[in-house]
């Protein structure tokens, strides 16, 4: 399908039909939204949000996915006929997210009813509330093709500080709501049985309001803003974080994943030293985790523990990173010698021999297979990490005062990554990464850089090791696996490699999907596979991409498409 190109001035066929398409998709997602979508009762229960045609007795109080498309049939709308930066890119943001809210309910109603008949027609009923989403999401994308897919719009403006303030309260803010609705949309576990396809639907609409953000270049402006003001940025969303457990998504068991989340996103950070910075490949950097954890175990007390005593957690923590650094120094020293695939060989083999040798205990530090239990519980002036918390009237859930550690753990790692990646040592990284023997041209000592960065990365993973011991009580090999690297490596990748919220972001989309669909039983881990793979096709370097990789394959994009050029001129 052809699009507009601004640099040539070549129009779409789609051209005279892009806002007349506009006009009717956002017309049709509106008309949807007050339609009935199920034509009986489904054996599993009623339809969510009124929207089974026996008990459509209310179409304009609208709620939940209904709601969504409500909201997104009038984006496009005011975004067809108003004055909209990159217009049809927005418009086509706004099509994908009615095409995915709508198909994912249908074919979700389709499966459960047993055919088309569910969401159409049967036995006199009528229900074609999916059908005429589907027909306004597709419309819609056309349209956005007909205006034209232009470059992602700039604000240029600039606003005083205290307006900016202003703006990223509000923005970040909404960030965290969006955190909590994603978290508790669908319910928990199996007391919902549509949970699946009801967050499955919810990431649709944010997806493409998102997407619109983005096109319209709301998301970029802000990103500017937060660097110009990065101390008050860092201070906000460190808030934010912490507020989580006011909102909705703080009950025990979501307190539990975002604080799994964190040990995993701290691990991911220097991970991202590694890889991201320095460009070495490393595949069995989850065993400095398991270093730590193993250290912080024996020093805790803990009945099979090696050692007869225990030592305070931040000592203890201290000398697990130290320990953890050791080992990353050694497993790097090969880098003065190999490189490439021979180094990720070498990072492997260093995995699954610490794997082995924990699982049969050698050196009595492991316990084999039978672990390190009864890790006692951290404790801070008589309030144990693991139990519910009080705040005058607020009672929050157990496992809250884990998740505060670990945000300040996590922030401290993005610190630490943040000023290293910005100092001479993370510059001669960058260098290393682009092109080793220039670098060694220009006299950078390319195997010290290099043995710093797997010691750095390894003190990283070994200190979130220490947090991860004491948070599960319960230290195993089971933990450390080669396929927990591979899942550490893909956040790296997934978030956006040598980026530091694409880490945080990568962790929390691997570990948070799963969760959410486990209504899927069978199926989900082959849509999160699914899920990944489209990502990474349409966000190749990542979702929150570094700068200077986005400049990298901006130029790459620039010199395929003037060879493109020169090859369509010879032809």
């Amino acid at each position: 399908m052809s699009t507009v190109d601004t640099s040539s001035g070549k129009r779409s066929a789609l051209a005279p039909l892009g806002k007349p398409f506009a006009a009717a998709g956002g017309v049709l997602g509106i008309v949807a939204a007050l339609l009935p979508w199920v034509t009986f009762t489904l054996n599993d229960g009623n339809w969510p949000d009124k929207s089974t045609l026996q008990f459509f007795d209310a179409p304009f109080l609208v709620t939940g996915f209904r709601w969504h498309l409500l909201v997104l049939g009038i984006l496009v709308l005011v975004a067809a006929f108003a004055p909209v930066p990159s217009k049809g890119r927005v418009v086509r943001a706004l099509g994908w997210g009615l095409t995915i809210v709508s198909f994912v309910n249908a074919a979700y109603i389709t499966v459960k009813g047993g055919g088309l008949g569910a969401i159409t027609a049967l036995d006199g009923a009528t229900a074609f509330g999916g059908v005429v989403g589907l027909i306004a999401g597709v419309l819609t994308i056309l349209a956005g093709y007909g205006i034209g897919i232009e470059p992602v719009g700039e604000w240029k403006f600039k606003v005083s500080t205290p307006v900016a303030y202003l703006v990223l309260l509000v923005s970040f803010g909404a960030v965290l709501y969006a955190v909590a609705a994603m978290l508790t949309t669908g319910g928990v576990g199996s007391a919902n049985p549509y949970a699946g396809a009801i967050f499955l639907s919810f990431l649709g609409f944010a997806g493409g309001l998102l997407a619109a953000l983005s096109g319209v270049g709301f998301v970029r402006w802000i990103s500017v803003l937060s660097e110009q003001h990065r101390v008050f940025s860092v201070i906000v969303l460190a808030a934010c974080a912490l507020l989580l457990p006011f909102t909705e998504a703080g009950n025990e068991y979501w307190m539990t994943v975002a604080a799994n989340i964190g040990i995993y996103a701290a691990t991911a950070i220097g991970l991202n030293i590694v890889v991201g910075l320095a460009g070495l490949l490393d595949l069995g950097y989850v065993a400095f985790m398991g270093i730590g954890a193993l250290v912080a175990a024996n020093f805790s007390g803990a009945a099979t523990a090696y050692f007869g005593f225990d030592l305070p957690f931040p000592v203890a923590a201290v000398i697990a990173a130290v320990v953890a650094g050791i080992f990353g120094a050694i497993v790097g020293s090969p880098t003065l010698r190999v490189r490439g695939d021979y180094l990720a060989i070498v990072t492997l083999a260093f995995g699954e021999i610490f794997t082995r040798s924990a699982q049969n205990d050698i050196g009595g530090f492991t316990n084999g297979s039978n672990a390190i239990p009864g890790i006692p519980a951290l404790s801070l002036f008589g309030a144990e990490f693991n139990k519910s918390f009080t705040i005058g009237a607020v009672k929050l859930p157990a496992g809250v005062l884990y998740y505060v550690l670990i945000v300040l753990l996590v922030a401290a790692t993005m610190a630490v990554f943040a000023n290293l990646k910005f100092s001479r040592i993370g510059r001669a990284w960058i260098a290393i990464r682009e092109d080793e023997d220039a670098a060694r041209a220009m006299g950078i000592r390319t195997g010290k850089m290099k043995i710093l960065a797997f010691l750095i990365g390894a003190m990283l993973a070994g200190l979130a090791g220490a947090v991860f011991a004491h948070k599960n009580g319960t230290v195993s090999y089971e933990s450390f696996k080669f396929l927990e690297s591979v899942t550490l490596l893909a956040a790296v990748i997934l978030g956006g490699m040598g980026s530091i919220p694409g880490a945080v972001l990568g962790a929390a989309l691997l570990f948070v999907l799963p969760e959410k669909l486990r209504d899927f039983e069978d199926y989900r881990l082959m849509i999160f596979g699914l899920a990944l793979i489209l990502i990474m096709r349409f966000r190749p370097v990542g979702l929150i991409p570094d700068a200077h990789r986005r400049a990298e394959m901006v130029e790459r994009a620039d010199e395929n498409a003037d060879e493109a050029h020169l090859e369509a001129k010879k032809a």
